[in-house]
């Protein structure tokens, strides 16, 4: 006899309690492990920096890690990037998770994230409609900006984090966020 999975609904995640760090894939709750320190540094600089520049030029809303974004329905899937941005002109102030996905988007990769589920979550972005996602690797010191399924540029450390068309003119070079 199998056993049924109930689903759960954006809704019901967001008046979940004690649940931790969590996501909502395809309507499973998928916990996660609490960030360590070296992520959390870096996710705090590319937020900062990117929150600043934006909040400056009044371009839209950067939000912290574990905001939710809903990202389908039926069943739903709820993530939470390490940083993201919402343009002004979609941004909506929601009490609950915002419907879609961000513009631009932050993933630190941790140390017991697995590449593929890594390159997974930048298509599940993409496919959503973000514009532009940001994966940083610590470990090998270097970065990743996917503007579309099939076009992305490597950065290695000598070189700098950009918000091409989505927040024009934010640069951030890489090696500031790998020096304590």
């Amino acid at each position: 006899m199998a056993l049924e999975t109930k689903l759960v609904t954006a809704e019901e995640l967001l008046r979940m309690a004690d649940e931790g760090v969590v996501e909502l894939i395809d309507g499973e709750i998928r916990k996660m492990s609490p960030a360590g320190g070296k992520h959390g540094r870096i996710a705090m600089k590319v937020g900062s920096s990117l929150g600043a520049y934006a909040e400056q030029r009044g371009l839209g809303e950067t939000l912290a890690a574990e905001t939710g974004f809903i990202l389908r329905r039926n069943p739903d899937t709820v993530r939470a990037p390490d940083v993201a941005f919402v343009r002004k002109d979609r941004w909506n102030d929601p009490d609950g998770y915002f419907a879609g996905p961000p513009d631009l988007l932050v993933e630190v990769i941790s140390p017991n994230d697995s590449y593929t589920e890594v390159s997974a979550k930048v298509i599940e972005w993409l496919q959503a409609g973000a514009q532009l996602v940001i994966v940083i690797d610590p470990a090998r010191q270097s970065a990743e900006i996917h503007r579309s399924l099939t076009k992305f540029d490597r950065v290695d450390i000598n070189g700098s984090l950009d918000g091409g068309a989505v927040v024009p003119g934010w640069t951030l070079p890489l090696r500031d966020l790998f020096v304590p």
